[in-house]
């Protein structure tokens, strides 16, 4: 009868094998942490698509309400001016706010003075709103027969600020496009501060207002401890990450050129707060020129940012931008002429 004796164990206990074996660990937990970070970066910032009836905007007509289905990329020569104002539960600010812009933009946006056309339109994006929203803008808009040059929007799930603008972005029909805060923070009358440094040229470019200046203002100092240290430390991760010459990338108030906003906005990933950089990030992209112009601004309550949750998500959101466009995962535009 044959039999077969092994002397020796097929793999030795020893330094050498503990080594292969701790390498063989370690590249497969790269490997699956590697394939999670690509699910992540790949699935995780996808623009949500259009629910039916989000693209119906309401305005008031003779004291009635009228309903009008909006065209993405629609062009309107008679209207210089589409104001994008994004708003989740604001009937307590967005009143104010757009007393301020209607003055204006009446004063400054019509033919022949305030008698003639209006060559401006104001486009309020209800993200959801529990409130009153919908009803105070519309309540306004009626006292002044304004008609269809302020519509409001409503979608049907939160999208988030940025996926709010992007989406009126993509329905504006002026041949400058700028969206403002509700919050009325920003002093709209600058607005002609941001047009005086608007190229003249075919393609146009991005202005943006800034509060970079107002760093070391009672306005900034007097925020709390946390607040301001989170700002700091925002502003150091951007720095880190390449976004270097620009001092604020976060103000409610960016003015594009048609060429600019049909380009940037059809070509949004990220919905969330930080929506700002990636703009900023495919403007560059498309070698458009950005001009920061520091403008009014006072700190107004009601902010509808979680502090520590939504600064740990934007950090999150600043590194999928950059490593989404570094890997080629999102395509980088290449520069187009008008």
């Amino acid at each position: 009868m044959l039999s077969f004796k092994i002397s020796k164990p097929f793999f030795k206990e020893g330094p050498t094998n503990m080594f292969i074996s701790i390498a063989l660990s370690s590249c497969l937990l790269g490997l699956i942490f590697g394939i999670f970070i690509y699910t992540y970066l790949t699935r995780s910032h996808s623009p949500r698509k259009q629910i039916e009836g989000e693209n119906r905007c309401v305005y008031i007509e003779d004291g009635r309400k009228e309903y009008k289905t909006l065209k993405k990329n629609c062009d309107d020569e008679q209207i210089r001016l589409t104001v994008v104002v994004p708003a989740y539960n604001e009937s307590d600010r967005i009143v104010d706010m757009l007393k301020e812009t209607v003055d204006h933009l009446e004063k400054r946006y019509r033919t022949f003075g305030n008698r003639g056309k209006r060559l401006w339109e104001v486009l309020v994006v209800d993200d959801e709103s529990t409130d009153s929203t919908v009803d105070s803008v519309l309540q306004f808009s009626g006292s002044l027969n304004l008609g269809d040059h302020v519509r409001v929007c409503s979608l049907k799930k939160n999208r988030g600020k940025g996926g709010a603008v992007t989406w009126g972005m993509l329905h504006a029909r002026g041949q400058y496009a700028i969206f403002a805060d509700a919050d009325g923070a920003s002093k709209f009358s600058d607005i002609e501060l941001l047009f005086e440094h608007m190229p003249k040229n075919a393609t146009g470019g991005v202005v943006i207002g800034s509060r970079a200046h107002m760093v070391n203002t009672e306005a900034v100092v007097k925020r709390s401890f946390i607040r301001n240290f989170l700002m700091h430390s925002f502003h150091k991760l951007l720095q880190v990450l390449g976004v270097r010459e620009i001092g604020d990338t976060q103000c409610g108030f960016k003015l594009f050129s048609r060429f600019a906003y049909r380009n940037i906005y059809s070509r949004m990933h990220v919905e969330g707060w930080i929506f700002d950089i990636e703009v900023l990030t495919l403007a560059r992209f498309l070698r458009l020129p950005i001009y920061e112009i520091p403008i009014t601004w006072h700190e107004v309550g009601g902010s509808k940012m979680t502090l520590l949750k939504d600064s740990i998500r934007m950090a999150i959101d600043l590194l999928v931008i950059r490593l989404n466009y570094s890997f080629g995962i999102w395509q980088q535009p290449k520069p187009k002429s008008a």
